[in-house]
């Protein structure tokens, strides 16, 4: 690789880096899938709870914890000790930045450096993969490993699709193989069972389409096959062994086989058609047409150019591609049309997998995107005729490049917009200024997923059930609607909070009248014209208690405190 070819991939990586750092932390956490794992990563962070952190006190992990663990590696080198919303999203971001220069690199080697320029911005102008690479979720830890194994499997593969035996052992890269067994475990451990499902059922596809069954076996290497599998399994064995059983009926029940079949719910088969066709278009729209054509190619134009062509043969080719050799050897090749046909079975597979599958997400299709990046690479350099490539080449670069920039302005925007009148933020941090953290604290009559309102509170907020007169002493959260409509069989509970956000309404509930009132306008009126409020902290006053002592001269127990509400 020359020094341009290298300048060029390092700038389309620091592209996809802006894209994903830029504001990063605009918008709060709101969605319940996002927080739900904000709260793991909290229980890890900032607890110590590493292997089994449970949501809320009782709720075990719903995915297993390779996102996680690489949250706390970031924060431990960067010597943070408190999750936002920033660091819960920076694992995503950095592995969509590594996959753009993993991906980038592999079709540099297989393609030249137009189609390695070109994969690099199909993923910088994806809508999906830079707004997933956005979300604190475990889809773009998934997306890059199972990556990484195809990757590894093709830089594994013996160059004689005939032979066997002692001959392909010579033939292929006993690191690459290795290399693919610690992705596949990884993905693993990344998002379960899919994540070695998918790359290995595809992989064996390939092989058998290409005639290379024979090579199964040589790829069948007992010190690889070990090594994944160890990695995959070492945390659902550490479940095991610590008799973690609750969580790992989650893990390889519901979360797997039920959602599978079903326990989580079911959506029509052809619910992926939208997010397959517009989740990022207009480049989703030919990635399904790119696919086709690489199926479709006939097998002898492998050899239609240089029936000779293998990569040890190919350095020269290589370095006069980056030097800007337009010649159609590179991408024409067998090795580069076997990548390209082995990307589409994954394309395939990954869609026809998960339309079977009873329960669907849209982000269950990205890990298809660096593979489909370079299968669209290919494919826009390959179909025009030789005397219009530079020109398709041209085109599709400035695509991307304006999808770019509508990535870089609108999904920050969207992000924020979006959680704007749904966050739990203003309202969990008015809630911690009345709460102490020593103080009871629980949560009744929620309709819907609490993790965000859990993660803004940083602490559990156990789930009360039956009548809310029975509450047990301590702080209750309360929908404001529920509350209207139960707060005649709770004449023992008294109001000391309101909060109003949006769509937010909550009412904190206080058995007896022990504190004041403060309504969610009140709070943010009195914090801004009173030196005592601002006063009013965890350095100050480790609770409300000790505010109103400070401020009416009576201590807890003492007669019931006046309520106060200032307007």
């Amino acid at each position: 690789m020359n020094l341009k070819s290298a300048a060029a991939i390092a700038a389309i990586a620091l592209l996809t880096a802006v894209l994903t750092l830029h504001r990063l932390g605009a918008g709060d956490v709101c969605t319940g899938n996002e927080a739900v794992e904000g709260v793991f990563v909290q229980q890890m962070v900032e607890h110590g709870h590493l292997l089994f952190p449970v949501e809320n006190g009782v709720a075990p992990m719903y995915k297993p914890p390779l996102f996680h663990w690489t949250a706390v590696a970031i924060d431990r080198l960067a010597a943070v000790r408190k999750v936002t919303a920033a660091n819960l999203r920076l694992p995503s971001a950095l592995y969509a930045v590594a996959g753009a220069v993993l991906t980038m690199l592999f079709a540099f080697e297989f393609l030249g450096i137009d189609a390695a320029v070109l994969a690099g911005l199909a993923l910088a102008a994806s809508y999906q993969y830079v707004s997933q690479g956005r979300y604190g979720r475990v889809d773009m830890t998934l997306c890059f490993f199972e990556s990484l194994a195809l990757f590894a499997f093709l830089w594994w593969m013996p160059r004689d699709a005939a032979s066997s035996g002692p001959a392909a052992r010579f033939e292929s890269s006993l690191p690459a193989l290795y290399l693919m067994a610690v992705a596949i475990g990884l993905g693993g451990l990344a998002k379960g069972p899919v994540g070695a499902i998918l790359p290995g059922v595809s992989i064996l596809i390939f092989m058998v389409a290409e005639r290379r069954g024979r090579q199964i076996l040589t790829m069948l290497d007992p010190g690889a096959i070990i090594l994944g599998a160890a990695i995959a399994s070492s945390w659902y064995l550490a479940c095991y062994f610590g008799g973690r059983f609750a969580l790992l009926n989650r893990q390889l029940d519901s979360e797997n086989v039920g959602r599978f079949f079903g326990s989580l719910g079911a959506m029509a088969p052809w619910y992926y058609l939208k997010p397959v066709l517009l989740n990022s278009a207009p480049l989703s729209l030919m990635v399904p047409v790119a696919a086709v054509y690489a199926l479709l190619t006939p097998l002898l134009t492998r050899r239609r150019f240089d029936p000779a062509y293998t990569p040890g043969q190919g350095r020269d080719a290589l370095r006069s591609a980056g030097e800007g050799d337009r010649s159609p050897t590179r991408c024409d090749s067998g090795r580069a049309l076997g990548a390209v046909r082995l990307f589409a079975i994954f394309y395939f597979a990954t869609v026809v997998f998960f339309s079977i599958a009873a329960y669907k997400r849209r982000s269950y299709l990205l890990p298809v995107w660096p593979a489909a990046a370079v299968m669209l690479a290919w494919w826009i350099i390959t179909l025009p005729p030789l005397a219009w490539r530079r020109a398709a080449t041209r085109a599709f670069a400035a695509l991307c490049a304006g999808l770019a920039v509508f990535n870089f302005v609108y999904i920050p925007r969207m992000e924020v917009r979006s959680c704007r009148d749904d966050s739990f933020r203003p309202a969990a941090e008015e809630i911690a200024r009345v709460v102490a953290p020593a103080d009871p604290l629980y949560v009744y009559g929620f309709q819907e997923e609490i993790a965000p309102l859990l993660f803004y509170l940083d602490r559990d907020a156990p789930v009360l059930h039956g009548r809310l007169g029975d509450a047990p002493p301590g702080f209750i959260i309360v929908p404001a609607d529920v509350w209207k409509t139960r707060q005649r069989d709770a004449l023992d509970l008294e109001p000391v909070l309101t909060s109003d956000h949006g769509n937010r309404r909550l009412v904190l509930l206080k058995r007896g009248k022990s504190y004041a009132l403060f309504s969610a306008s009140s709070c943010r009126a009195f914090s801004a014209e009173s030196p005592t409020h601002r006063r009013f902290s965890s350095a100050n006053a480790s609770s409300t208690n000790a505010f109103i002592s400070a401020t009416s001269g009576i201590s807890r127990g003492s007669a019931i405190i006046p309520k106060y509400r200032f307007r």
